[in-house]
């Protein structure tokens, strides 16, 4: 079990957040895992809990300030509200650098919304190391690929009704264009398919947990972050 945390970001104001600390945290690598669009909640708090059980000292940042929804249209009206760019290169940004204090190498990872910010994130925040994008990507005009360094993976959903998989392939052209170290897989599976809540009568129509792909995109997230962040 984690704790709550708060960090500053790089202009000074302070944010709070999930800290999952590993068995042996002392140098530990790190991940900063972002949230979907449901804000901090227990699901994305089992998410920091899995990369810490597998030895990262992990950190959610709160980007909606205490704020979670287990409707739709409230976390609709959360994520709208959202500065986009204000959360990745200040919340992330301080996120990753406040992990840095105490961890050789930094990565990011997140879902859905954190997907996307997980890939604007590698625009503004030099210090990560690697990125894990989940079934989530922004819009191609604010992805300036050019500042991408560190090496990203990406997790899509083949069927997926938030982002579409066309929407997909102009974004790896233009990683890859960029000379990003790109790594981009794609699931026969919907939206959410690695959040296990997405199941049953609560679960979106347009999203749907499969444990069997999630556990192969978790194995290979695991792998690639072995390589370059520890």
């Amino acid at each position: 079990m984690g704790t709550t945390i708060s960090f500053a970001r790089p202009d000074g104001k302070t944010v709070e957040g999930y800290l999952a600390e590993p068995a042996a945290a002392a140098g530990a690598p790190a991940v900063v895992v972002i949230q979907e669009w449901w804000g901090l909640n227990d699901q994305i708090r089992g998410v920091a809990d899995r990369v810490a059980a597998a030895g990262y000292r992990a950190l959610v940042p709160d980007l909606y300030r205490g704020k979670s929804t287990i409707e739709a249209e409230e976390a609709h009206h959360l994520m709208t509200s959202l500065n986009f760019g204000d959360a990745a290169a200040q919340d992330i940004r301080g996120a990753v650098q406040y992990l840095k204090g105490g961890s050789p190498k930094v990565g990011v990872t997140g879902f859905c919304m954190g997907g996307a910010l997980t890939i604007l994130a590698l625009t503004m925040v030099p210090e990560a190391a690697a990125g894990v994008a989940w079934y989530g990507l922004p819009p191609l005009e604010f992805v300036d690929a050019g500042k991408i360094k560190a090496p990203l993976m990406a997790h899509w959903a083949t069927q997926d009704g938030a982002f579409p998989i066309e929407t997909v392939d102009p974004l790896e052209a233009k990683l890859r264009a960029a000379g990003v170290s790109f790594e981009g897989h794609r699931y026969l599976a919907q939206h959410g398919f690695a959040n296990e809540t997405a199941m049953g009568p609560r679960r979106l129509p347009i999203t749907q947990y499969d444990p069997a792909w999630a556990q192969i995109a978790w194995d290979r997230t695991f792998r690639f972050f072995g390589r370059h962040v520890g």
